[in-house]
């Protein structure tokens, strides 16, 4: 298959390594152009770590350019840019090819879902809870790939459509899914944003300082334990809606292949292991522009919408917003897209079974 990624960051060339170790072909589009002038000059991607070899993904001009002869499309770059670029996919998508959300934040799915909709159209549309990698991306044509992640939760919209999104994913990236049947689920697997939270909040003097720091080794008792409370409001949320969503201690152990034990002990594992990454070196990191806005935010309205109330993701919300004098569930332009507000529990699950009909319906 041809495969076009949405993006040119460290998941966008990890992904593609991903791809074309699996023997399909990759044609990557950066909106900005800047990221892959190298690759369109015909320097070779080149890969180490969990993956490792030379690739020759394709470079896109634009976005006409990247969809047309695409059968599946990625979505691989952080979701303050998920709204700009559906916006600029969606007039060339067609009924035939699949749009990969990797990984879904916000409702992005039912974003594009009405946009496709509105042209008569309909799209299969997977939704990711994780990305199927972790990786740093060290310079315009290298990426180091941290983890090749053993089981990702997926679910498709529309969901008659979920066999054929579970096959295209499984053929593209391997036997490595797990369809949790429902986009209101993976709304509720994304850990990223509590983690991240907490090690922001623990950590946050470092990133200003622009300190380099191991993630891992950081994770100390104290924030973990914070990690474990964020992780079960996350998790009665799912409860309530009667939902099955992996814990945090399966997510530790499933991505970084460490025995389950408490959260500090587990990144202290990772930390002895090398796997424990580095934490930001900078404030403006997307583990609070990101996470925050495009995590907390909706894991907070979900919250409220279910009356499960999730109060250490809203303190959150309003402890960063407090730190960066912005205001962060503004931010959203998804969210705030989809007037998610104004929806009913109902017709949120609806949408997360169906999507938006074809106005052709």
């Amino acid at each position: 298959m041809r495969v076009g990624i949405v993006g040119a960051g460290s998941i966008a060339f990890a992904t593609a390594a991903l791809v074309e170790q699996q023997g399909h072909e990759v044609i990557l589009w950066s909106p900005s152009g800047e990221r892959t002038k190298a690759l369109a000059n015909g320097e070779a991607l080149v890969a180490e770590g969990a993956i490792v070899g030379t690739f020759k993904p394709a470079a896109a001009t634009d976005a006409a350019d990247l969809v047309a002869g695409a059968d599946v499309l990625v979505i691989a770059l952080p979701a303050y840019g998920h709204k700009t670029v559906l916006d600029a996919i969606a007039p060339y998508l067609t009924s035939e090819q699949t749009v990969v959300f990797s990984s879904h934040a916000s409702f992005g799915a039912l974003y594009l879902s009405r946009l496709v909709a509105a042209r008569g159209i309909t799209v299969t549309i997977v939704a990711w809870g994780t990305t199927a990698v972790s990786g740093r991306q060290l310079s315009p044509t290298l990426v180091k790939v941290n983890t090749v992640r053993k089981q990702v939760d997926i679910a498709t919209i529309p969901s008659s459509r979920s066999a054929a999104g579970l096959a295209v994913c499984t053929d593209l990236f391997g036997d490595r899914f797990l369809d949790r049947g429902s986009l209101m689920a993976i709304a509720l697997s994304n850990l990223n944003p509590q983690n991240h939270m907490g090690i922001a909040l623990g950590n946050m003097t470092r990133m200003e300082r622009g300190e380099s720091w191991s993630q891992g080794q950081n994770v100390t008792p104290n924030v973990g334990r914070l990690l474990e409370d964020l992780d079960k409001e996350r998790i009665a949320i799912a409860t309530k809606l009667g939902l099955e969503v992996r814990d945090i201690f399966q997510h530790f152990h499933l991505s970084f292949h460490v025995p389950v034990n408490s959260i500090s002990h587990m990144n202290q594992e990772m930390h002895e292991a090398g796997n424990g990454g580095t934490g930001p070196s900078t404030a403006d990191s997307r583990y609070v522009t990101e996470d925050v806005p495009f995590g907390l935010v909706m894991t907070a309205k979900l919250g409220r919408l279910a009356g499960s109330p999730a109060e250490l993701h809203e303190s959150g919300v309003r402890i960063f917003s407090a730190m960066y004098g912005r205001d962060f569930t503004a931010e959203n332009d998804l969210l705030n897209a989809l007037d998610l507000d104004a929806m009913s529990l109902d017709e949120l699950k609806t949408l997360c079974q169906n999507g938006f009909a074809s106005a052709a319906a």
